[in-house]
């Protein structure tokens, strides 16, 4: 039986603060130190993937896929001694994309681990559907392995036709799985700052989703604490979520 701890979180880019969010970013994932991180919203150019991956003792390789946009790069932070092969990226047009590796366990397991980032607008819930369609119709392609786990910032609250796709196409919510319903709100955390994105109302719009032989024994809210002086900055404007999972 392998198991592997693996995490989400929308980083936000380089606004609403990032200077002041990033301690509390480095200061999570220090304590943290998940086998696979995937994240959204990075910049490539500034390394913002790797500079949360240097904060703890764990040593990481990222894996990136352009999104079409410079502040939509997505980001899978895997932790020596795994190791990424079969790297593969889609796109899923309106600047969204995703990619996936596969990864040998130690116990012999295998898994395919995929990253995405959805379209965000709230009433576009047709757009989201599509890309889930080809999202799966991608992943059917994947390697062979004994579980697939897809996380990301899906923009979807859990009663939307996407999550309704995933679910049935025999995906599993780590975090319902554990915990017998999904989190209230993933979105906004509680940052505050002059031009952050305030459309809609507070939902859960990420996910980790499971399918094959895996199953989530613990799964969490992560990067959910405020600066202990000032209570308006937040790692991200996302809220992450965190997953223990027994494989094989």
């Amino acid at each position: 039986m392998d198991r592997l701890h693996v995490a989400t979180l929308n980083i936000r880019n380089l606004a609403d603060r990032w200077f002041e969010r990033l301690p509390l970013l480095l200061a999570d994932m220090a304590a943290l130190q998940p086998d696979l991180l995937g994240l959204q919203e990075v910049v490539y150019v500034l390394q913002q993937d790797r500079v949360i991956g240097a904060a703890g003792q764990g040593q990481y390789a990222a894996v990136r896929g352009w999104a079409g946009r410079p502040e939509y790069g997505n980001s899978l932070l895997v932790r020596e001694p795994l190791a990424a092969t079969d790297v593969d990226w889609v796109d899923l047009a309106h600047n969204r994309a995703a990619h996936r590796v596969r990864v040998a366990l130690p116990g012999g397991a295998t898994v395919v681990a995929a990253v995405t980032h959805l379209h965000h607008l709230g009433p576009d819930e047709t757009i989201r559907d599509e890309q889930t369609a080809a999202l799966l119709d991608w992943l059917d392609q994947a390697p062979d392995a004994d579980a697939t786990i897809l996380m990301g910032d899906f923009n979807a609250d859990p009663a939307e036709p996407s999550p309704a796709r995933l679910r049935a196409a025999g995906f599993r919510s780590a975090f319902e799985e554990a915990n017998g319903s999904e989190p209230a709100v993933t979105w906004p955390s509680g940052l505050t700052a002059p031009g952050m994105d305030t459309d809609g109302e507070p939902e859960c719009l990420d996910y980790i989703w499971l399918r094959g032989t895996v199953r989530a024994t613990s799964a969490r809210l992560v990067f959910d604490r405020p600066d202990l002086e000032d209570a308006t900055i937040y790692p991200s404007d996302h809220f992450g979520i965190a997953a223990q999972l027994e494989i094989g």
